[in-house]
């Protein structure tokens, strides 16, 4: 058996100021570095054989962060990037309605249609995020720890779930917000998702999905 937990790197200033962020390498902010202080104290008595990580420096100082307590190095791998947001990088979700508003109406109502201008589709992230999955499965049997992105981490817990990009957002998770599966005779098992509750010290309500 091996249990995968997906976690969400911690808050950044574009994330409150909801701004596409995709390839760009946002940093966290104050509040992203201590939520991902708090998961890695959460997880520190948990025996985690590997952590895998986004290149991006949001997800990766959160994988950082959890890998310390254990001594392991983190494993970075771009099949766990984030989407390729294409033209709407650094643009804000207002400027991206007024500047693309029939395909953002498509986002929100078909998103598995949906190509980014200039950039990627949730199956092309599918395709790369789930090959980080059968690598982990097939070399583990203990708890590894895959730390992404909003959108990486949605459409994992769709494929994971047997769900197609249609559900994409009838899934939500915050950030430095944790889901995990279990896997064992090839099927995935949701134990929990969208656990925030080691995020309580911060007293502050979680972001809206974005």
């Amino acid at each position: 058996m091996t249990e995968i937990i997906l976690a969400r790197h911690g808050e950044t200033e574009w994330n409150l100021g909801e701004i596409f962020r995709g390839r760009i390498d946002i940093a966290l902010n104050e509040t992203g570095i201590r939520q991902a202080e708090l998961l890695a104290d959460y997880l520190s008595d948990v025996r985690i054989e590997a952590i895998y990580s986004s290149p991006l420096k949001r997800a990766l100082k959160t994988a950082e962060a959890m890998a310390r307590p254990h001594k392991l190095e983190v494993a970075i791998t771009s099949g766990l990037i984030d989407l390729d947001f294409g033209q709407w990088q650094g643009l804000t979700l207002q400027e991206v309605k007024k500047k693309y508003g029939e395909l953002f109406t498509e986002w929100t109502d078909s998103p598995e249609r949906v190509k980014m201008p200039g950039g990627e589709s949730l199956n092309d992230v599918d395709t790369r995020a789930i090959a980080v999955v059968h690598e982990v499965t097939a070399r583990y049997k203990g708890t590894v720890v895959l730390v992404s992105h909003r959108v990486v981490n949605k459409v994992l817990i769709c494929a994971l779930l047997g769900l197609d990009n249609s559900h994409f957002w009838n899934i939500r998770q915050a950030t430095g917000g944790i889901t995990t599966f279990t896997y064992a005779n090839g099927r995935f098992i949701l134990s929990e998702h969208n656990n925030t509750s080691y995020l309580k010290p911060l007293q502050k309500a979680p972001l809206g999905d974005f």
